[in-house]
């Protein structure tokens, strides 16, 4: 099996780290080594993470650092700490310059060198980085907890049925998994929820999922639209945590097409602007080749709309075409490594260029006249094969006649 670069060196920090911690620990155990009093955490989310603890020992410390990263990621970040003569330590992050993911899973350990030279590592301690500038109320059903700040108690209970709803939209070609926890944050405005991507290091969209923390962020207020909202925004992105949880480590291998075309066709009420979109994009020859979006979408605004629309349709064309099972092949073909255009070959016989023709025709109605003869072909070939038997024949008579009309004697 074939993986990652990225994954590797993920196990392999994950591997050490454990090991590291694990023998030094011990090491503290049998020497008396060092011992971590309490720990606490404190985060101004977007601005910064302050440490405090107080580090006992059985003999004078002579350096002592703090250790920490989040748990998805590969590089550790390294502090030297000041230790007051009570073990005493305290180091302030700053998160506005070197960011983590909102409501990502924080690890943190100590490391004190003795004046018998030998340093000593403590027990790692998780926390989460949560966005804490909102009195966030929540409710749960079996794994999904959903959060909010804005709405009643119904507000909740809607949301909660629209993940519900979305679960099952999509569970005829996504395994949906029921054991591990999905934390969904409601937003109840856009503001809000794109200042809290920029200060967390992401891009601004409209919804954002963190797939490897089971994580979804979305922006909806409370109101009469808040349940369509619901169920077209919470759909999408539950779908990118349960095509992660599916695909793994290869959900990263997948055309960004794909996934958001997915992710799109399991809202319940679909953007009813995407139509328009690709009506005036087809007639103004404007359509983007999906081939370019295998990477990445584009980055303004109006091409990245398009692309979704794209992308949407695109996917729900190539189900309608070649089934459930379809969509599971091509998954399966960029999970083996296959490129853009290759891998729509290997799992459904086409090229991706040609699926895009193909769709454009269909879907759009370009080149009509293309599309009406390759239809009829197959009538045409029966045609000329009912017809060339009784032909074949005519033209063998007629030659029959002129041999016995040549043979008559003058």
């Amino acid at each position: 099996m074939l993986y990652s670069r990225k994954f590797v060196l993920r196990v392999v920090a994950v591997i050490l780290t454990a090991a590291i911690i694990s023998l030094n620990t011990q090491q503290a155990q049998g020497q008396a080594g060092i011992a971590i009093e309490n720990p606490r955490v404190t985060v101004n989310f977007g601005q910064s993470i302050t440490f405090e603890a107080r580090i006992l020992s059985s003999l004078p410390i002579t350096q002592a650092s703090i250790l920490f990263r989040g748990v998805n990621e590969e590089v550790t970040r390294v502090e030297t700490l000041q230790v007051a003569e009570d073990g005493s330590v305290n180091f302030t992050y700053d998160a506005s310059l070197n960011v983590f993911p909102p409501f990502s899973s924080i690890v943190y350990w100590f490391q004190a060198t003795l004046t018998d030279n030998v340093t000593y590592t403590s027990d790692a301690i998780n926390f989460s980085y949560n966005d804490n500038r909102f009195p966030w109320r929540n409710t749960t059903r079996v794994n999904v907890t959903i959060h909010w700040y804005a709405g009643d108690d119904a507000f909740g209970a809607a949301a909660l049925d629209a993940a519900g709803a979305g679960m099952l939209a999509m569970r005829e070609f996504i395994p949906i998994s029921l054991t591990e926890p999905i934390n969904i944050y409601i937003y109840s405005n856009a503001p809000d929820l794109q200042n809290t991507l920029f200060l967390g290091g992401e891009d601004w969209a409209g919804g954002h999922a963190s797939p490897d923390l089971g994580v979804a962020l979305v922006a909806i207020a409370p109101g009469t639209s808040q349940f369509t909202e619901m169920e077209t925004k919470i759909p999408h992105e539950l779908t990118h945590i349960m095509m992660y949880r599916a695909l793994g480590d290869k959900y990263a291998t997948q055309p960004i097409w794909l996934l958001e075309g997915i992710a799109a066709m399991v809202e319940l009420y679909p953007n009813p602007e995407y139509a328009r979109a690709l009506d005036i994009a087809s007639g103004n020859d404007s359509l983007l080749a999906f081939e370019d979006l295998c990477a990445s979408f584009p980055a303004d605004a109006g091409n990245a709309f398009l692309a979704y629309a794209q992308s949407q349709s695109f996917v729900t064309y190539i189900r309608d075409t070649y089934g459930t099972s379809g969509l599971t092949r091509l998954t399966n073909a960029y999970s083996d490594g296959f490129n853009c255009e290759l891998g729509a070959t290997n799992a459904l016989g086409t090229p991706l260029s040609q699926l895009d023709s193909r769709w454009r025709e269909s879907v759009l109605g370009q080149n009509i006249t293309g599309v009406a003869a390759r239809n009829l072909s197959p009538f045409i070939l029966l045609m000329a094969l009912v017809l060339v038997v009784p032909l074949w024949g005519a033209i063998d008579i007629l030659r029959q006649r002129r041999k016995r009309r040549g043979k008559q004697p003058q």
